[in-house]
């Protein structure tokens, strides 16, 4: 039974995991089935203040955009930021282990480049093996860093959320009555 709720657990989870940079878009718009179409818009929004930067060889979670991100600090005192999602069943990257330019998630072992957030080793652990073959390797977003004041700033797309859940909106609400807000 536990084996059978693990794997649904896994399977489900792998439908949201992120899949490249979000960068790699270019300047495509988002699809949203007769809608005004919502652009991506690329801003530097803090994430963390300097004081909270966890010390070298180790990470953090933020949240920038509506995004969830990891904030890695390698032993030189490099400061990246990547998907808080680790593939393929979406636990934080946070919690990892960082050295010699990467960050290892400490659940399948999986470890991933800071600088292109590339998978270098796929799930290399007992029971990383077993769930990493049921799944292709998939990178983390990687997103460009800058410090400005007193804070760590992360380059996000600010309408990815809203482009995302603009059709679950409208699901919900064609359930409770029209789109507009109003009732039938």
């Amino acid at each position: 039974m536990k084996l059978i709720v693990l794997l649904s657990a896994i399977v489900g989870a792998s439908a949201f995991a992120p899949h490249g940079s979000p960068f790699n878009k270019g300047t495509e718009l988002y699809i949203t089935n007769g809608k005004p179409k919502i652009n991506p818009k690329f801003k530097f929004v803090p994430v963390l203040r300097k004081d909270e930067l966890p010390k070298r060889g180790q990470a953090t979670s933020g949240v920038a955009g509506g995004l969830s991100i990891c904030i890695a600090v390698d032993e030189k005192g490099g400061v990246f930021a990547l998907g808080d999602k680790c593939p393929p069943v979406n636990q934080p990257l946070s919690i990892g282990k960082v050295g010699n330019g990467c960050i290892t998630d400490p659940v399948l072992g999986t470890t991933f480049n800071l600088k292109s957030g590339q998978v270098v080793d796929w799930c290399p652990s007992g029971l990383g093996k077993i769930v990493g073959a049921l799944f292709s390797p998939a990178a983390v977003p990687t997103y460009p860093v800058k410090s400005t004041g007193a804070n760590i700033e992360v380059k996000v797309d600010v309408n990815y959320k809203l482009a995302y859940e603009q059709q679950y909106w409208d699901g919900v609400l064609d359930a409770q009555g029209k789109a507009n807000g109003k009732y039938y």
